[in-house]
């Protein structure tokens, strides 16, 4: 099962926003997630707020998901408005799972249909869905490039067949570089996500998944370490002995193997699990989360970010749609993020990102401790110390602090 909801207080009703949420909107940009809370099968390894159709029961049809994420939709557009944000127009959509694309076309596109006619699409927006290899069709992919979308996320995972048997993904890794000639014939850009250190896994297997997805040619890749949470069907099989992880420095040989790799084939990571053959490529949605700018979640367990005010959604498709129905907000929760809480975060995330964080965004303590990171090698020392003014300074980790980042984020926020 996906994991509870956080503590929080209690969302009002008709899920108003403090005024607090105004301070400095101007500056921020405004994106939307649109979770889709299906999959046809559920993976051992995914703690993500997804059913199947057997464990939905009734009240949850994926028939009538899209019109009910149009009545969150609705409802947001009010709120904003009632809020008085100022109007800005959403700069990047991200619909995710899931398997978004196990409903129709037709239904997507209406959604993101949704979105422009509530706050419209800025010009080059970046509209992106998740994919699975195996839920898509030339068709389908020409049909969302007409509808308004510009970029797919496919999640390959893995080209070896008992990597993906472990991980219980439904895919045929030979259909991949159909899939991304699929995507580009549309005229999407197109995105592989990978993941290393399944159970089982050899360096061998991870090297064949890298160059299968340098061999598609695509502009982006992600790379995650697969982590196993409590809960799900693998953490159980863990537990008995049936599986065995491994240890941190095979986790760290395959990261750096696929950083040698992707770097020699021409991307460059912006991020630490994310490379990009040029900034233009990079994901500008995860960019704003990284960089804390405002997005609202549609969605049963979405989460939602407006101003340093932080709320979360009823996590099960029935009870989200029933509230919606009943014309409440479907929030459980929300809290603000405070002083602390909101210093750490911007550690957190600004050191993950290749432009690095700026010294000036640190406390005195922190910028002391920088010297010492630099001198153990985890901080690149040119960023952090060039430049006369400590403004023009900043914290960008080198690929030995990539592994260890949090570490980096301990010293500095200790």
């Amino acid at each position: 099962m996906s994991p509870a909801l956080p503590d929080g207080d209690a969302a009002p009703d008709d899920g108003a926003l403090p005024a607090s949420v105004l301070d400095g909107a101007g500056d921020r940009g405004f994106g939307v997630y649109l979770h889709v809370p299906f999959c046809s099968v559920r993976c051992g390894y995914c703690d993500f707020n997804t059913y199947t159709a057997t464990e939905l029961g009734g009240g949850a049809s994926q028939a009538s998901y899209a019109d009910t994420a149009l009545t969150e939709i609705a409802l947001a557009g009010r709120v904003l408005r009632d809020a008085g944000l100022p109007e800005r127009p959403v700069q990047t959509v991200f619909v995710g799972g899931g398997t978004p694309t196990v409903l129709p076309a037709s239904d997507l596109m209406r959604m993101v249909d949704g979105l422009r006619d509530t706050w419209g699409l800025a010009p080059g927006a970046e509209v992106t869905t998740e994919a699975n290899p195996d839920s898509v069709t030339p068709e389908s992919l020409a049909a969302l490039a007409a509808g308004g979308f510009t970029r797919v996320s496919f999640g390959m995972q893995s080209a070896v067949p008992h990597v993906l048997a472990t991980l219980e993904r439904t895919h045929d890794p030979r259909r991949i570089p159909d899939v991304v000639r699929w995507a580009r014939d549309a005229g999407l850009a197109v995105s592989l996500d990978l993941i290393y250190g399944t159970p089982g896994e050899s360096l061998a297997d991870w090297r064949t998944s890298l160059e299968t997805a340098l061999a598609t040619g695509v502009d982006h890749v992600s790379a995650y370490a697969l982590v196993v949470e409590q809960g799900t069907k693998m953490a159980v099989q863990v537990r008995r002995g049936d599986l065995t992880l491994p240890d941190e420095d095979d986790q760290a040989a395959k990261y750096e193997l696929a950083d040698d790799l992707l770097t020699a084939a021409g991307l460059h990571w912006y991020e630490v699990s994310n490379w990009a053959r040029t900034p233009a490529d990079a994901c500008r949605h995860n960019l704003a989360y990284w960089r804390s700018d405002d997005w609202w979640g549609i969605g049963p367990g979405a989460h939602s970010h407006v101003g340093g005010l932080r709320w979360w959604n009823v996590k099960h498709p029935r009870t989200y749609a029933a509230r919606l129905a009943d014309g409440l907000s479907p929030a459980a929760g929300r809290e603000t993020v405070a002083d602390d809480a909101a210093r750490l975060e911007r550690v957190m995330l600004g050191v993950r990102l290749d432009e690095g964080l700026p010294l000036a965004a640190l406390d005195e303590r922190a910028r002391t401790a920088v010297a010492g990171l630099v001198a153990d090698g985890l901080v690149d020392p040119g960023p952090a110390l060039a430049g006369d003014a400590e403004g023009d300074r900043r914290v960008r980790l080198t690929r030995r602090g990539r592994l260890l980042a949090d570490t980096v984020v301990r010293s500095l926020t200790a």
